[in-house]
């Protein structure tokens, strides 16, 4: 029985021998070296960071000013120098008739009934809106002398 034993014993040792080296076998490397392989899998991950700056501008857009059409007078010994000065604007433009004379006289627009007194060898300014259409005179007053003519078209 011992001899049995013996054999029963062995044949349980060899087939746990055989399993054990069955298992360490399963999923293993096809490499023909023996020993533990271990496996270090290092993965880089590039990150590329990308800044965008919005720069948002605000503008404040003030009104445009309106430049007004200038019409130029000079007088010279008490007339217009060249004749009546003649000029066109439209309904609604700012106008400034500028009169520089060589005599003392009151400007008068007619059409908007503005005057302004000039000294000789002075300068004045007539300022307004063209709001009403047709022809407008303007005259050195006293003397009755026509300086301008500005038509106001719609």
């Amino acid at each position: 029985m011992q001899a049995t034993r013996r054999t029963t014993v062995l044949l349980v040792a060899a087939a746990l021998l055989t399993g054990s080296l069955a298992l360490a076998s399963c999923g293993g490397d096809d490499d023909e070296t023996s020993g533990t392989t271990t496996e270090t899998t290092t993965q880089t991950t590039s990150e590329t960071t990308t800044t965008t700056t919005e720069t948002t501008t605000e503008t404040t857009t003030e009104p445009e000013v309106e430049k007004p059409k200038v019409v130029r007078v000079t007088v010279v010994g008490g007339a217009p120098k060249g004749g009546i000065v003649r000029a066109t604007v439209g309904q609604g433009d700012r106008v400034r008739l500028v009169v520089t004379s060589d005599v003392a006289d009151e400007i008068h627009l007619h059409c908007y009934d503005i005057s302004r007194d000039v000294t000789a060898g002075g300068t004045v300014t007539l300022a307004f809106r063209a709001t009403i259409p047709g022809r407008c005179e303007a005259e050195l007053e006293n003397r009755g002398i026509q300086i301008a003519d500005i038509t106001i078209e719609p």
